[in-house]
C-alpha cells in the first residue's frame, strides 16, 4: 500500500523540529551556557571575554560555545585571530513555540479540571451526590 504524497517529507520535517527542540533545550540545560546567553544578550564579544570569568579550560568552554552554535542560539565569526559570537535571537523561537503550546495544553486542561470539580461541588451541594 502506498502512502499518501508528501507523508515522507511531512515525517522528516517533524524529526527535524523534533530535534532542533532537543538540541535548543540541552543547550538551555547547563547553567554556563545559560548565563553565556544572558551575556551576549547585552552585546557579541569574543571567546576569551567570554571565557574569562570561568574556572575551566578553554577547550572546555569552546566546547559550550560549540553546542550553543550547533543549535543555533549563537552565530560566530572569525576576524583575524579573534573569534566573536553573537546571540542568533530567531532561533529562541524554537524553544518559545513549544513552551508556548505545552502552556495552552495545560491550560485548557486545567481549565477543563476546574469546571468538573466546580460541577462536582454544585452538585454536591444540591445533594445530588452522597
Amino acid at each position: 500500500m502506498k502512502s499518501p504524497a508528501g507523508t515522507s517529507s511531512a515525517r522528516h520535517s517533524t524529526a527535524a523540529t523534533q530535534a532542533a527542540i532537543d538540541g535548543v533545550f540541552r543547550a538551555l540545560a547547563d547553567p554556563t551556557r545559560r548565563d553565556v546567553l544572558e551575556r551576549l544578550s547585552a552585546k557579541p564579544a569574543s571567546v576569551s571575554d567570554l571565557a574569562a570569568p570561568y574556572r575551566m579550560a578553554l577547550p572546555s568552554f569552546l566546547a559550550h560555545m560549540k553546542m550553543l552554535e550547533a543549535c543555533g542560539l549563537v552565530r560566530s565569526q572569525k576576524k583575524g585571530r579573534v573569534r566573536t559570537y553573537a546571540l542568533a535571537p530567531e532561533n529562541y523561537r524554537i524553544a518559545e513555540d513549544w513552551l508556548g503550546r505545552q502552556h495552552r495544553l495545560w491550560e485548557r486542561r486545567l481549565d477543563q479540571l476546574d469546571a468538573y470539580l466546580m460541577a462536582m461541588k454544585n452538585s454536591v451541594q444540591k445533594g445530588d451526590l452522597k
